[in-house]
């Protein structure tokens, strides 16, 4: 299958849209990049994420990087196509760093746009919740937003995976 440039897919934590975004790429035939954001802190993010790896198997290459994409998808070609998994953590990773969050995301939109390889970016839609009991949730609920609407607007394809069921917000699927 053909996709395009770029594909947005959202969902809450467990709604089956890692697995959509797997498949959609898997369904193309291109060479299969793994963009990795997640960072191991503990045993149990590392059995996830060995378990995950075993999951895609050999036909995948892991890039692990969790702050600055850039380079790594610069380094793709056509004949790729990358799953960006996931914005989320990659937010995350910035916000606990302490990072200016603004200019994290406008590098982030700028290596998205020079990808010359297709790319499939996950992202966890996390505004339907009640509004957080603290400030570092809250200051993490609004960049996550600003930061979905930003990919939004950039993404040819945008899809949200409800209970492993895809609905098209924004483009088609092939």
């Amino acid at each position: 299958m053909l996709y395009p440039k770029f594909t947005l897919v959202l969902g809450g934590a467990a709604s089956g849209k890692s697995a959509f975004a797997e498949q959609m790429v898997v369904s193309t035939g291109k060479s299969r990049v793994y963009f990795a954001s997640s960072q191991v802190f503990d045993a149990e993010m590392q059995t996830k994420i060995d378990r995950h790896l075993a999951q895609r198997g050999p036909d995948w290459t892991t890039i692990e990087e969790p702050l600055e994409p850039g380079p790594a998808l610069a380094a793709l070609s056509a004949g790729d196509i990358c799953l960006f998994d996931c914005a989320t953590m990659w937010l995350s990773n910035h916000l606990l760093a302490e990072n200016d969050l603004d200019a994290a995301q406008e590098r982030l939109m700028a290596a998205i746009r020079h990808c010359p390889a297709p790319l499939v970016m996950v992202s966890n839609e996390v505004g339907h919740g009640i509004v957080p009991d603290n400030a570092l949730a809250r200051q993490f609920r609004e960049a996550q937003g600003r930061l979905n609407i930003a990919l939004a607007a950039e993404a040819d394809l945008v899809v949200m995976v409800v209970a492993g069921l895809p609905l098209v917000l924004k483009g088609q699927l092939p």
